[in-house]
């Protein structure tokens, strides 16, 4: 209940001081203002809010069946984990804003490019987590399985997977925020309206109209939307983990 309590807290100090010293609502609406605002904006944001969280939720499974699939590829051979894990690198630090426009130039669909842009921000976490987790493995583990004549593929599968578990699923949790990000920031790059705009157009929209109280009540929503899938996730790793791992066991 402590950041119940302390949210409640904080709401209610905001709309005193906001009342008191009589903002008005286009520089900075109260919460009261901004619930009323999404009630009865609901019907309109609602379907923007369905297109950003499709292609969020798409973009992270790319990242996470691709994230698994290279972070295995790199435990497999050193040589291949030295050769492309820089431009892995080069990807997670160039900034999204810059190469989005000629992502979304090159792909030509705005929807493809969007999910593009999206995929890229949530890869890295997933690839990093996942080749950490496998390398991590306990090498006299590894040595008994060699030793009763396991494969590569048997050792990948029975030891070195469920070893990397913890990892992959931070990565995971990671990059559920990281899509909902990516996809919101390209979308505000792509500027896409009518129909199929996400949540991120309807607050440049708010935002040239001055509705700043339905700016408020779209943040709202793509906030509410990234506390559930990590809830979601973490929930995923919970229950996965909780049965043979110490990071997940009750009593601590």
């Amino acid at each position: 209940m402590a950041p119940v309590i302390f949210g409640l807290l904080l709401l209610t100090v905001w709309e005193i001081l906001v009342r008191i010293n009589h903002v008005p609502p286009y520089i900075l609406p109260g919460p009261l203002l901004i619930a009323e605002t999404l009630y009865k904006d609901f019907g309109t944001l609602f379907p923007s809010l369905l297109i950003t969280f499709r292609i969020t939720v798409v973009a992270f499974a790319m990242a996470a069946i691709g994230g698994l699939l290279l972070g295995m590829l790199f435990a497999s051979s050193r040589w291949i984990e030295r050769s492309l894990f820089p431009y892995a690198v080069v990807l997670q630090v160039t900034p999204i804003v810059a190469i989005a426009p000629l992502i979304i130039i090159w792909a030509k669909d705005t929807q493809l490019a969007l999910l593009i842009c999206a995929w890229l921000v949530a890869f890295f976490p997933v690839v990093s987590n996942t080749a950490v987790g496998l390398n991590s493995t306990d090498r006299n583990l590894i040595q008994l399985f060699h030793l009763y004549g396991a494969g590569k593929f048997q050792t990948m599968w029975l030891l070195k997977l469920p070893a990397a578990m913890p990892y992959y699923l931070a990565g995971l949790r990671i990059a559920g925020g990281l899509a909902l990000i990516g996809a919101v920031v390209a979308e505000f790059v792509a500027g896409t309206g009518g129909t199929q705009s996400g949540l991120a157009y309807r607050i440049l929209e708010a935002g040239y109209r001055l509705q700043i109280p339905r700016m408020f009540a779209a943040l709202v929503l793509i906030s509410l939307t990234g506390v559930l899938i990590f809830a979601a996730l973490s929930l995923l790793s919970r229950l996965i983990l909780r049965k043979w791992h110490e990071s997940a066991a009750g009593g601590h």
